[in-house]
């Protein structure tokens, strides 16, 4: 081991800045030793992890990492493995990151060592559907692909996914890195779709709701961590129409059907219709990336909370498969919906979705608002 990680990791605590520290790392980095950095991010974690780490630690390892990790070239992303493998550090959430980080930094072909080396099984089912959200025929990386059709992790929750990307993901909006912080695009009330609008004397048919506990927490599956670890707020609700609901009558329902969302709307309110992709983008982010207070799940789980609740929203069964549920959602009618009342914070995580079934009598709605 270079003499200079002991010295480092014993200095840490009274360090008053970084800077010597980074320049180093990306020197041996920029020089071929990525070992180094890897050596450096272990010793820290066996003398911090395991017990009240030293405030800089957790810093200091993330920096690393994102040296590693978004540095291209087979030797970085094989030392950004064997950093987040080592005991001390290891954790689900660290394994989601960065297989983040490793698809947004790193070729496909180098990421191979994750398929054949230490790396966890999480890691690696969370690398795959990173490459995929990214365009990657993962199919066509024979170490990935051998892993990816392997019958031992059908189980797993990703393993429901496709291995392709469908075309309501094309543009999914992903994560930028830099070597502290990252930035995501935000679309959350951003509809790009065609204006529709409350219609004078469009008829809104008898409606019964058939919102069920089952069926609201499936919906708000992309929402969930709003609930749980922010200040989020969600409306999920689902409505039986006794007939068929014209389309221009949408925007007129949606008044109709006593939506705390939209209660005391008035005219500072608007509806667009568009693709499924507009939803999934959406509730993609929104899961991904997370709200006021909630970090995200990243994209591989983003990705599945997001056709978790396309299929909920679409009146999906239970147990259909990714094919049946993308036709599902393809028939659908599918608006967004954003609107100026109290119920929503109006701060920058707001977003109101409606899916019309294709016999056009059920009306699932999905409404979400957050706020620091």
């Amino acid at each position: 081991m270079d003499d200079r990680i002991p010295r480092i990791v014993a200095e840490l605590p009274g360090l008053k800045s970084f800077e010597g520290v980074w320049a180093l790392a990306g020197e041996r980095v920029a020089q071929g030793d990525a070992a180094f950095v890897a050596d450096l991010g272990i010793a820290l974690a066996r003398r911090y992890g395991t017990r009240g780490r030293a405030w800089q630690f957790s810093g200091v390892l993330d920096r690393l990492l994102r040296l590693l990790a978004g540095t291209a070239g087979a030797e970085n992303a094989a030392q950004a493995l064997r950093l987040v493998a080592t005991a001390e550090v290891t954790s689900r959430e660290l394994d989601r990151s960065t297989a983040s980080l490793l698809a947004s930094g790193q070729e496909p072909a180098d990421l191979a060592a994750a398929f054949t080396g230490r790396a966890s099984e999480e890691l690696r089912a969370c690398l795959v559907h990173e490459l995929v959200l990214r365009g990657v025929a993962v199919a066509e990386l024979p170490r990935i692909s051998a892993w990816a059709t392997s019958p031992h992790w059908r189980h797993h929750p990703l393993g429901w996914l496709p291995l392709t990307a469908s075309a309501m993901e094309a543009r999914a909006d992903l994560p930028s890195y830099g070597p502290v912080v990252s930035s995501h695009a935000m679309p959350f009330g951003v509809l790009e779709g065609h204006r529709a609008a409350v219609v004078a004397g469009a008829r809104v048919p008898s409606a019964r709701e058939a919102t069920t506990p089952a069926a609201d927490a499936a919906m708000a599956t992309a929402v969930a961590g709003w609930l749980e670890e922010s200040n989020g707020r969600v409306e999920a609700r689902v409505f039986d129409f006794g007939e068929p609901l014209a389309a221009e009558a949408v925007p007129n329902a949606l008044l109709a059907l006593g939506l705390d969302c939209l209660g005391g709307v008035g005219r500072s309110w608007s509806v667009d219709a568009g693709p499924p992709a507009l939803a999934w983008r959406v509730l993609f982010a929104a899961a991904s990336t997370g709200g006021a207070y909630f970090r995200g799940v990243h994209g591989a789980y983003g990705r599945l909370a997001a056709w978790r609740s396309m299929a909920a929203l679409a009146g999906c069964p239970e147990g259909a498969t990714a094919v049946e549920v993308e036709a599902r959602v393809r028939d659908c009618t599918w608006y967004g919906f954003d609107a100026g009342t109290t119920w929503f914070e109006q701060v920058a995580w707001d977003f109101g979705l409606a899916a019309l079934a294709p016999d056009r009598r059920r009306l699932a709605v999905l409404a979400a608002t957050d706020t620091d």
